[in-house]
């Protein structure tokens, strides 16, 4: 027979199993954000962002400054690429985030006689450590195959930076909420 200090031990106090609890539920929320992601930067230490687990960089000449692709869906890639522009400019003197938008759209994304075309489905700002993004999302329609692709744009010191990632039509709805995270943890550093 055992004694009643004994069976007390043997139950856990009804506060600390919900404290229990609750810790284990925080914790695996916060793990799950950051779930499939790994993490890049630059070796200047002047930018970084998440890609996702099982995706590999490409080196490219004549190109963007990184790519990634997915070693599983090839045609899921992730790119930067970094323009000059004039140091005395910021991403408001470029125009608004549909302005800006729709330049990218004719200009790099679907430029006349590229036999792609584009559409602007969403442009949005947003801050982040002091500096203004815009966030856009575009549906590509090539002459075999329809594609979705975000990017964020931001200017700083002389750069315009354009950050992209782009994924067939098919599998958008399966990767859209990965995309925005991979997209959305651009950041600059210095």
């Amino acid at each position: 027979m055992s004694s009643p200090l004994h069976r007390a031990s043997r139950r856990p106090a009804p506060l600390t199993a919900v404290v229990a609890l609750a810790l284990a539920l925080l914790l695996s929320a916060c793990s799950a954000a950051a779930a499939g992601l790994n993490s890049f930067q630059s070796p200047d230490g002047r930018y970084a962002f998440l890609y996702p687990t099982g995706w590999t960089r490409v080196q490219v000449s004549d190109g963007p400054q990184v790519v990634f692709h997915d070693l599983i869906n090839a045609d899921e890639t992730l790119s930067l690429v970094i323009a000059e522009v004039n140091p005395t400019n910021s991403l408001d003197d470029l125009g608004s985030a549909v302005a800006v938008g729709e330049k990218l759209r004719r200009v790099v994304i679907a430029p006349e006689g590229s036999g792609r075309e584009a559409e602007l489905v969403e442009a949005a700002e947003r801050e982040d450590g002091g500096r203004t993004f815009y966030d856009l999302e575009y549906s590509v329609h090539l002459n075999d195959r329809d594609r979705h692709e975000l990017a964020t744009v931001v200017v700083d010191r002389g750069r315009l930076y354009t950050f992209a990632a782009s994924t067939n039509e098919l599998r958008w709805p399966k990767v859209k909420v990965l995309f925005h995270q991979v997209i959305s943890s651009f950041t600059l550093q210095i």
